[in-house]
């Protein structure tokens, strides 16, 4: 690593250290759709309060999934395979879960069963993107949830989506990309920085 590189280590780790200061809400579960939420999680230092961790879940099952929550949390997880799919999937009721980062079923279900016991369902936030395949009403759907803290990151402006986050530099692209790589090799910011997602969280203790 050269002296640059080690500079930005140190001065991302810095940046890191300034949000976690930041950050009052210390007892909040983030419902993700993929893995942005743990990373946002791991740069704040947070514990996992949910079971969305390395994994990924399509549009339409996310919304349907939040739409009644605690349903579906209180379901017994099942596995199944997937062609093409060389890492477990899971089947919540009606929907899939794909927990990418996991090596097999037994230790993506005992992730999920341990880390659902400790969603704080009084102080929620909800977080999608408009991957996998996202249309456009998918977005309609995600902003008529009934939470008030939801964001979902978008690669162009929807005006008429009150959640909508705009993430910069996937406008040639049909939705976001990898909204946790630093945006150049010197950069302090991630993409998904272009969200306040500090004073998002903030705003469960207001």
């Amino acid at each position: 690593m050269s002296k640059m590189d080690r500079l930005i280590d140190k001065l991302r780790k810095f940046c890191k250290k300034l949000k976690q200061l930041k950050l009052k809400n210390k007892d909040f579960s983030l419902i993700a759709s993929n893995c942005n939420g743990a990373m946002i999680l791991h740069d704040l230092n947070m514990r996992f309060n949910s079971p969305f961790v390395d994994l990924w879940i399509k549009p339409q099952d996310f919304i349907k999934m939040c739409q009644n929550l605690s349903d579906y949390m209180n379901s017994d997880l099942q596995f199944t395979s997937e062609k093409g799919i060389d890492y477990p999937v899971g089947i919540l009721k009606d929907i899939k879960i794909y927990f990418q980062h996991y090596k097999t079923d037994k230790e993506a279900e005992y992730k999920w069963n341990e880390r659902k016991q400790r969603i704080n369902y009084d102080n929620i936030f909800i977080l999608f993107t408009d991957r996998d395949g996202c249309t456009k009403q998918d977005l309609i759907d995600f902003d008529n949830l009934k939470y008030s803290n939801k964001a979902v990151f978008v690669h162009k402006p929807h005006p008429d989506i009150k959640s909508a986050v705009y993430i910069r530099g996937f406008e040639q692209n049909d939705s976001v990309g990898m909204c946790m790589d630093y945006k150049g090799r010197f950069s302090l910011k991630r993409y998904y920085d272009d969200f306040d997602y500090v004073n998002w969280f903030n705003r469960g203790i207001n």
